[in-house]
């Protein structure tokens, strides 16, 4: 190494010396999902990011996706993938495929890819140790008579009733990182499909998080002239929903966000996840890769 790119380390090192203090001890919650699970470099660069959380005394827990990976074994299988309003509709076979590619390909790949870069990762769903408690997702939609809606039957896809935290933090201090598939078990016993940016959003909450971390396959929130907005605030962001600056998929992900630091976490990140490293870019530099929504 010569002396330029020595001094360029050394710079890079300093400026991420204070948001490693302010981070230290502290439990960031990261939603790994998009093309940051299906690029390989993407995927190692995820994985360095995450261990050098652990490394330096940040508490990383990862919630992880996985549609295309599932819609991809559907077909293989021969069977179609329907969707109401971008929600999978999970019958009882699409359920034990979602459990099969969240649960178990998706999950332990995650966990190898860590511990292959040298961290100590486990992976879970929200049903080992009662994690997630799950209830079916109710649909309900206008129809002409404005006194009998019409109710969409989703199957087997639910939202979070309730989070126990205990085996997430155990795992956490004991140094090790948890990788949660977000599927949850109803008072029936039944398995549910929810969406991982809820499930990270409530966990972020229920830690206690400093920060909840959205990756996604954008910039950022964008204003009306198709520029990044860095950095906002909660009544900021309600503004922009209210006057359409924020609208159609990007609805969901930022109302998770919001509901998240209106509930106490710190901040909440929704970051481009297609910039190798975007985690760590995010968290340690001045720059970041994404938009920052604060209470």
């Amino acid at each position: 190494m010569d002396n330029n790119k020595a001094s360029n380390v050394v710079k890079i090192l300093s400026e991420a010396l204070p948001y490693l203090q302010k981070l230290n001890g502290k439990t960031i919650v990261i939603k790994y999902g998009g093309n940051a699970m299906t690029d390989e470099t993407l995927k190692m660069g995820f994985a360095r990011d995450i261990v050098l959380l652990k490394q330096v005394g940040v508490n990383p827990v990862v919630v992880h996706g996985g549609g295309p990976q599932i819609g991809k074994l559907l077909e293989q299988i021969g069977k179609k993938s329907e969707f109401f309003e971008g929600m999978r509709i999970t019958d009882r076979e699409t359920m034990d495929v979602v459990e099969m590619v969240l649960g178990g390909l998706v999950n332990k790949n995650i966990v190898t890819m860590i511990n292959q870069q040298g961290g100590r990762a486990v992976g879970l769903t929200g049903k080992d140790g009662g994690l997630i408690r799950a209830r079916k997702m109710e649909i309900t939609r206008k129809t002409a008579d404005i006194n009998v809606p019409e109710i969409i039957d989703l199957g087997h896809v639910g939202e979070v009733s309730t989070i126990d935290p205990s085996v997430v933090s155990m795992l956490d201090d004991d140094d090790f990182i948890p990788v949660i598939a977000p599927i949850g078990v109803g008072e029936d016993g039944a398995s549910y499909n929810i969406n991982a940016d809820l499930v990270a959003g409530k966990l972020a909450t229920v830690l206690g998080a400093e920060k909840l971390l959205l990756l996604t396959n954008t910039v950022g929130i964008l204003d009306k002239h198709e520029k990044l907005l860095t950095g906002i605030n909660a009544k900021q962001v309600d503004e922009y929903i209210a006057d359409g600056t924020i609208h159609g998929g990007m609805l969901p992900k930022v109302n998770c966000a919001l509901d998240a630091v209106k509930s106490g976490v710190k901040t909440a990140h929704i970051i481009d996840g297609r910039v190798e490293h975007a985690v760590l870019l995010e968290l340690l530099t001045n720059e970041g890769v994404g938009t920052l929504i604060k209470g």
